[in-house]
């Protein structure tokens, strides 16, 4: 039986933030970083480190991050330890005030990092319970909001959540893409960060080159594409074939990213067509994922609680090597709609759903989950070597 959260709990003393959920539900706290309020979809995330990775992860658009692991802030924030230039996640929930960072590498407190970017926090809330709430109701649209007197209109927050339409059938990528194109590598160091040494830097101009269309995407990505051999121009999500094909590029890369894929797919899934008739090697990722999958005729949907963590296991079917890996992703690709063409690589062991696929006709894979992130284990840097081998 879940942990009962309060519905329209009285505000207690002290009490400058609150959460409040499209069902009603009222959870006071205490805020921290921006004032003001934020309407989104209220989602857990269960890793233990990374919360500045999460929270500028641009797949992480429209959600407000509820924090399993209690104590967040405890490093505090640093340049280096991001995923974008700014903040996508709306704001964050967490079960402990953030206390000073104990960390060589804090350039700033959390607090103030949050301030600066404009992101709301309420700490003092009952995550346990709000993460069983969300396992077995499913995500719900919410309002946070942070007042340092104290003052809120509950009326006017309860109606924000529940005219807020939600994630399904919302394109974000449009909203979190590069406007231009880009060379990565151009104007910061290309490859992957080492301690004491930072960011590796991009040598070579005989490398196979990769054209990766941004639907949100994630600079350790890219990082990892060069750590691979490659080197990587980076276009808009809606760039169209013969912008992409003008760059002469020797494989694609499909983004992760935002929002409803079914939506994103209006303009995206054209472009990946005819991308594929090319012959030329394919590689997605999260929402690339999707796309893809749709691209060749499947089918997403929009899952119950989705999958946000540090710790999840998948499977590859091929030989049976469970992987340790970083998921982000609240829609799925149906495994039932895959076409003959298209078979399935990989599946999540928390809930057997679709975690990878390939195509056996065409040079182009993709995974659900997020190879590129290291919580620890790096299971799946193999992916990055395996494409960007094939372009050589």
């Amino acid at each position: 039986m879940a942990d009962a959260i309060p519905s329209h709990a009285p505000k207690p003393d002290g009490a400058t933030g609150v959460l409040v959920l499209a069902t009603g539900d009222v959870l006071w706290g205490r805020g921290f970083g921006a004032e003001g309020q934020a309407v989104g979809e209220v989602c857990f995330h269960t890793a233990m480190t990374g919360y500045q990775e999460i929270m500028t992860d641009p797949s992480f658009a429209g959600q407000i991050i509820t924090f399993t692991f209690p104590h967040i802030g405890n490093v505090g924030a640093n340049p280096d330890d991001v995923e974008a230039d700014e903040p996508h996640a709306l704001g964050m929930i967490v079960r402990e005030d953030p206390t000073a960072p104990s960390n060589f590498r804090a350039a700033e407190n959390l607090q103030g990092w949050m301030k600066r970017h404009t992101r709301i926090g309420l700490a003092g809330i009952d995550t346990r319970a709000l993460t069983r709430r969300i396992r077995e109701g499913g995500a719900p649209n919410g309002v946070v909001a942070h007042s340092a007197e104290g003052k809120f209109n509950l009326d006017l927050l309860l109606s924000m959540a529940r005219e807020w339409p939600g994630l399904e059938g919302m394109d974000l990528a449009k909203a979190v893409t590069r406007e231009t194109h880009g060379t990565w590598g151009d104007d910061r160091a290309g490859g992957l960060w080492r301690l004491g040494f930072g960011y590796d830097g991009v040598e070579g101009e005989d490398r196979p080159h990769v054209v990766a269309i941004d639907y949100g995407s994630k600079h350790n990505i890219f990082r990892n594409l060069v750590q691979a051999g490659a080197k990587v121009s980076v276009v808009p999500a809606e760039a169209d074939f013969d912008s992409i094909m003008a760059l002469n590029p020797d494989g694609i890369f499909l983004s992760n990213g935002p929002g409803d894929p079914a939506a994103t797919g209006e303009y995206a899934v054209p472009v990946i067509r005819s991308l594929l008739e090319t012959g030329k090697p394919l590689f997605g990722i999260c929402l690339g994922h999707q796309l893809l999958g749709l691209a060749v005729g499947a089918r997403t949907t929009k899952m119950f609680q989705g999958h946000r963590g540090a710790n999840h296991p998948v499977k590859r079917l091929d030989d049976g090597v469970v992987e340790i890996t970083s998921m982000n992703h609240g829609f799925a690709v149906e495994r039932d709609s895959l076409p003959a063409n298209a078979r399935e690589t990989h599946v999540s062991l928390f809930d057997g759903s679709n975690a990878g696929l390939e195509l056996t006709d065409k040079p182009a894979f993709s995974v659900q989950y997020h190879p590129e992130a290291s919580p620890g284990p790096q299971d799946s840097f193999y992916l990055f070597e395996r494409f960007v081998g094939s372009l050589r």
